[in-house]
């Protein structure tokens, strides 16, 4: 049975923050499955538009602290430490971090089969919630949450590193080879919990194949997958 969900009057205080509209946050935090579907369950909002403009914001808050923190790299390096930052596994990993997942709303059968630690939810969420800071209380109060939780990964040491996709290009332009083709092989599981697997094809060597909760994460372990293969030739 799934833990019940906690107040929203924690998660406020959680986030540092007295929402004028109390409805924004609870928006943020409700997924579609309560309120869409047969019978609407529940009324209000869902988090989805919300997620649309949280990941917006988040890119220009960590774009700018970025550029401002790193005069001196190139676009390229500021490029792999944004996408280490605003990728779906860094948000999931700080909403967790946070307890966020304590605090979402969805149907009973979702919370049950495990949907409040879903990666893909959890980094939804984290984005709406970060939406909803931004419409309360303006850039102001967006940013000093995202400073609180963002600031102190950016010297991780992996986090200008290049991921496997990208890395795997660029070994490909240097040895002259075509681009890698990525195709979904297979794709099983309900809507709130897809697994795909994603096979990647290199000219003159044996397929890769790779397995996540999202394409992204599929396609960056069977790069991985391939760029070991191809370096160790």
């Amino acid at each position: 049975m799934a833990a019940p969900v906690k107040k929203l009057d924690d998660l406020a205080d959680l986030l540092g923050h007295v929402f004028k509209d109390p409805d924004l946050l609870n928006a943020a935090v409700t997924h579609s499955s309560l309120i869409k579907g047969k019978g609407k369950k529940q009324p209000g909002s869902d988090y989805d538009r919300l997620e649309f403009l949280g990941d917006r914001v988040l890119g220009l808050i960590i774009s700018d602290e970025l550029f401002r923190r790193f005069e001196s790299a190139e676009a390229g390096q500021l490029s792999r430490r944004y996408n280490a930052q605003v990728r779906r596994e860094a948000l999931a990993e700080i909403a967790l971090d946070m307890g966020l997942q304590n605090y979402i709303r969805m149907a009973d059968d979702l919370a049950a089969s495990g949907g409040r630690e879903n990666p893909a939810i959890l980094a939804d969420v984290m984005e709406a919630v970060i939406a909803a800071l931004y419409l309360d209380g303006g850039m102001r109060a967006a940013w000093r949450f995202v400073e609180k939780k963002w600031w102190p990964r950016f010297d991780r040491k992996d986090a200008s590193k290049k991921d496997a996709k990208s890395a795997l290009q660029e070994w490909l332009a240097k040895t002259g080879r075509p681009l890698p083709v990525y195709r979904v092989v297979e794709e099983t599981g309900p809507d709130h919990d897809r697994h795909f697997t994603v096979m990647v094809s290199v000219k003159d060597f044996e397929p890769a194949t790779g397995s996540g909760s999202s394409k992204r994460v599929a396609e960056q372990k069977a790069a991985a997958k391939m760029l070991k293969e191809l370096q160790g030739d």
